[in-house]
């Protein structure tokens, strides 16, 4: 299961439409290192400036390498995290994610960054099973 959904949460699902806050919040609870992962690079965007800012340092253990997964797998999970942090997300080998600011400054790192050689040039042997 992706995420500890409480039950009014699902009641507003199962009634129409969700607070997004409550939304973020799950993601929040649930997803501790992933939330964690995302908050600091985005703090580090902001201090540091720069196109974007990439954690390149594997999750400790699987679980953690889970909720990595979980959080940017998910369209949902990613759109409210981008709007919540104002940020987009961009992510490779299941633990290197980058967060890029909105505005276009950053636009032509994005697309290096996503591309196909972009990935192929981020690849290791200690890579190949995560």
């Amino acid at each position: 299961m992706s995420l500890d959904v409480p039950p009014a949460l699902l009641d507003q699902a199962e009634r129409g439409e969700v607070d997004e806050a409550a939304f973020v919040d799950c993601v929040r609870t649930s997803l501790p290192y992933a939330w964690e992962m995302v908050s600091s690079l985005v703090a580090q965007l902001k201090v540091d400036g720069g196109e974007f800012a990439d954690n390149q340092t594997p999750p400790p253990d699987e679980q953690h390498r889970g909720q990595l997964l979980r959080a940017l797998a998910s369209d949902a999970i990613r759109g409210a995290l981008e709007r919540h942090f104002g940020v987009r997300l961009a992510f490779q080998n299941c633990h290197r994610v980058a967060v890029f600011p909105l505005d276009t400054s950053a636009d032509d790192r994005l697309a290096r960054f996503t591309s196909i050689r972009g990935q192929l040039l981020n690849q290791s042997p200690e890579l190949r099973d995560c």
